[in-house]
This record gives structure tokens, sequence and C-alpha cells, in this order.
């Protein structure tokens, strides 16, 4: 399966659990979720990370919110 659809399949897990935790509708999660280190750091194919389950992307991003 294409990197892609990976990735876009697990955004559709990704993007409402941002709008949950930050309280914020879908545009502004995806534009949080894109601008942040590990938002870019999924969207790299070398990096592995859209490879990863949405729970754990989700985790390593709430955990860069944090900081």
């Amino acid at each position: 399966m294409p990197h892609g659809t990976i990735r876009a399949a697990t955004l559709k897990t990704i993007i409402p659990l941002v709008m949950e935790r930050f309280n914020c509708g879908e545009n502004d999660a995806l534009k949080m979720f894109y601008e942040s280190h590990i938002g870019k750091c999924y969207a790299d194919d070398s990096t592995g990370l859209y490879g990863q389950s949405a729970a754990y992307v989700f985790s390593l991003f709430c955990e860069e919110m944090a900081q």
C-alpha cells in the first residue's frame, strides 16, 4: 500500500483525537498537527512514522504539545 494511502487512513483517526484534545475544528487540528515536529516527521517517508499506529503518533504529538 502506498505511504500516502496509509497516512490518509491513519489521519482519519489522529485528527479527531487532536480536535477533541485541543477543542478545535478540523482545519485547526490539521494545521496544528502538520506544523508540529511530529507532523513533519509523519509526512516524511524516510522516518517511517507513517507506519506506526494512530494512537502512538497521537501520543508523540501530545508529548510535543505539552513541552
